[in-house]
């Protein structure tokens, strides 16, 4: 298991997120992990020691984009900043915020592409 360096509570980190020309400088990076595809995250924050803890991050999906059935073991919160992200409940637009409750489960994609925020209480686990 990965270990990852907590965060000092002096830190802090601005971001303009709602600006598409200031996400775009962020430094996405490709993240495949769990049978994602056409998908790039920006780590806001990791405090997941020995897999457990909270983390949260900037993710861009492209058109077409997929993500499999996860579990979620504890809450995470989506907000959708533009496009449009599918899952179980439906289609979701910009200013959407879906609160997971742990034990619930989805798989998400995207036709046109959208970029969300999302915190993640723990770590999800790949279903399929």
């Amino acid at each position: 298991m990965k270990t990852e360096k907590k965060l000092s509570t002096t830190d802090s980190s601005i971001y303009q997120i709602f600006s598409r020309s200031a996400r775009d400088t962020l430094g996405w990076e490709p993240y495949g992990s769990d049978g994602r595809q056409n998908v790039e995250i920006k780590r806001l924050y990791n405090a997941c020691v020995n897999g457990s803890g909270p983390a949260a991050a900037l993710l861009k999906y492209a058109p077409g984009a997929r993500v499999p059935t996860h579990l979620h073991k504890g809450h995470e919160l989506i907000l959708v900043i533009d496009g449009e992200l599918i899952n179980d409940a439906g289609r979701h637009g910009p200013g959407t915020l879906e609160i997971c409750p742990p034990g619930s489960t989805h798989a998400l994609a995207s036709e046109i592409g959208c970029t969300f925020l999302v915190v993640w209480e723990q770590p999800v686990v790949k279903l399929t």
